[in-house]
């Protein structure tokens, strides 16, 4: 159960960066805050990401 819990942060991280903040500049002075805040959009909106990730992915090329 573990390890599918670190695959789907490990998934909604990837989500997060390609749906939300693909082709941006993001610039913050602090990393950990936008770190955190990456984290959790990961854990709380992952299951909704994940999917359109791997189509916006899969659909781009």
């Amino acid at each position: 159960m573990a390890i599918l819990a670190v695959v789907y942060v490990i998934a909604g991280y990837w989500a997060v960066n390609k749906v939300f903040y693909e082709n941006k500049v993001v610039i913050y002075s602090d990393g950990f805050n936008f770190f955190i805040k990456k984290l959790g959009y990961a854990l709380v909106l992952g299951w909704a990401l994940i999917p359109i990730a791997i189509l916006k992915s899969i659909f781009s090329k």
